[in-house]
C-alpha cells in the first residue's frame, strides 16, 4: 500500500473527555458470502489504519492470510460492511448505555472509506469522513 492505509479506516474520538479513544477493539465484517472478518485496535490517536484477518479461538485449521485489499479486489461493484466497536470494554462494564456500536455502510469498488465515530457513554454519532 502506497499510503500505509487500508481502503477502509476509522477514527474514534471520546467526546466526553475531548481526546482520541485509544485501545478500542474494532471488528470489520463484509464482502461477499462467505463474509470476511478483520480486527484491529485503535492506536494512540484513536485510529485504525490497517486490519488483520480475524481468527476466533474456536477456529480450526490455517490462520487466514487474506487482506482487506484482496477481498475488496474481488468485488465487482458494491458490498455492505459493518464496523463493530467494543465500547463496553473501553468505558468499563455498566459505565455506558452502548456496550457495542455497529456502523453498517455500502462500499463501492475502488473507493476509500474513512468512518469517524464520535463517542460518549450515552451517545454516539458517525459520518463518512475523508
Amino acid at each position: 500500500m502506497a499510503n500505509d492505509k487500508d481502503p477502509i479506516t476509522c477514527h474514534v474520538l471520546d467526546t466526553s473527555v475531548g481526546m482520541p479513544a485509544k485501545g478500542i477493539r474494532v471488528k470489520l465484517e463484509g464482502g461477499h458470502a462467505p463474509l470476511k472478518t478483520f480486527e484491529s485496535l485503535t492506536d494512540d490517536d484513536g485510529r485504525v489504519k490497517a486490519w488483520l484477518p480475524y481468527s476466533s479461538i474456536h477456529s480450526s485449521g490455517d490462520v487466514p492470510t487474506y487482506t482487506l485489499e484482496d477481498v475488496l479486489g474481488e468485488v465487482e461493484d458494491t458490498t455492505t460492511w459493518t464496523l463493530r466497536f467494543d465500547t463496553g470494554s473501553y468505558f468499563g462494564e455498566g459505565k455506558t448505555f452502548f456496550p457495542e456500536v455497529l456502523v453498517t455502510f455500502t462500499v463501492l469498488k475502488g473507493q476509500h472509506y474513512h468512518v469517524p465515530l464520535l463517542l460518549s457513554p450515552y451517545s454516539y454519532s458517525t459520518y463518512r469522513g475523508s
